[in-house]
């Protein structure tokens, strides 16, 4: 049935269906900038871009009738990024929480002795220290990962700093 014949019918089929072709031509090179600008990272943000419209694709006959399906494809990707950062949350705590206490390959003393001062740190203060300074990210990024406000994340690194250049002060001074 065509629009012309629908109208006429009295059949509602809701507003004109754009294809996914010209849909991903037009939203594509906007939708990587602006996840470039979201994760400062050119590969990660047309990864992220390929995702979300892939999956704009598979439900095309939905979404392709919305008001806005561009808007459904940036609010994907967002999603996407925000489960990427979870996840990677998830692997720095697993990684902090099962770094051993001892040092079993024989590395240097000073690798244990930052590992335990790390791993001495309260839950709070190694999760927002290690997104920082392990991962990189910026404060904004930790503290939607962390769900809370940038100012805590910098609260919390900052006095896990505190906490590790006292703790590792004290133990140089013990060696001598």
């Amino acid at each position: 049935m065509t629009r012309e014949t629908a109208r006429l019918a009295g059949v509602d089929q809701g507003p004109p269906r754009l294809e996914f072709e010209e849909f991903f031509s037009a939203e594509y090179p906007g939708l990587v900038r602006g996840l470039w600008l979201l994760t400062a990272d050119l590969a990660e943000s047309e990864e992220l871009a390929q995702e979300a419209m892939a999956r704009a694709y598979e439900r095309w006959d939905r979404i392709g009738r919305m008001d806005s399906p561009g808007g459904y494809v940036y609010r994907t990707a967002v999603n996407l990024n925000r489960k990427r950062l979870r996840h990677l949350a998830v692997r720095a705590r697993r990684l902090v929480t099962t770094l051993p206490r001892d040092d079993p390959v024989g590395h240097a003393d000073v690798g244990s002795d930052v590992t335990e001062a790390i791993g001495s740190l309260s839950r709070g203060q190694r999760e927002a220290f290690m997104l920082i300074e392990w991962f990189g990210m910026s404060s904004e990024e930790a503290a939607s990962v962390l769900g809370i406000t940038p100012a805590s994340v910098r609260s919390r690194v900052h006095r896990a700093r505190a906490v590790l250049r006292q703790r590792l002060v004290d133990e140089g001074d013990r060696d001598g």
